[in-house]
C-alpha cells in the first residue's frame, strides 16, 4: 500500500506467532466484562466531551484536537522528536493525538500523559512513520 493510504489507518499492529507455552497457560486473562466496562467508561467520557453530537475522538477536526489533546512539555518534546524522526505527516500528527486521547480515556486519565502518547506512536507503521 502507498504511504498516503497507510497514513489513513490509525492503528498498525504486527501480530507475532503465539508460542505453545502461552497458549497452554491456564491462568485467566483479563475478563471480557472488564474490557467492556473500560470501553464503556471511555465512551461516556467522549459523550460528555462532545455533548449530544455523538462524536468520538476519531471524529475530531484540527480545532477540536487543539482543544482536547493538549500535551505537557514532555509530551510536546516527544511528539516533536517523533515528527522529525518518523517523518510524520500532518494527518499522522492529528491521528496520533486523537489515538493518544483515546488511550488516555481508556486509562481514566483527563490528561494525555507521555506514556499515552508513546503508546499511540508505536501504532504508526514502522516503514513510513
Amino acid at each position: 500500500m502507498s504511504g498516503p493510504l497507510l497514513d489513513r489507518i490509525d492503528i498498525h499492529l504486527q501480530v507475532p506467532r503465539v508460542e505453545y507455552e502461552k497458549l497452554a497457560d491456564r491462568r485467566p486473562g483479563e475478563p471480557s466484562a472488564a474490557v467492556r466496562a473500560r470501553v464503556e467508561a471511555a465512551r461516556a467520557v467522549q459523550a460528555r466531551r462532545f455533548g449530544d453530537t455523538r462524536k468520538l475522538n476519531s471524529d475530531m477536526g484540527p480545532a477540536e484536537v487543539r482543544a482536547h489533546c493538549r500535551l505537557d512539555e514532555a509530551g510536546e518534546r516527544l511528539l516533536r522528536a517523533a515528527m522529525q524522526q518518523l517523518n510524520l505527516s500532518a494527518r499522522s500528527y492529528h491521528r496520533v493525538l486523537k489515538l493518544a486521547r483515546t488511550i488516555a480515556d481508556l486509562a481514566g486519565s483527563e490528561r494525555i500523559a507521555v506514556a499515552h502518547l508513546a503508546e499511540a506512536l508505536q501504532y504508526r507503521p514502522q516503514e513510513m512513520g
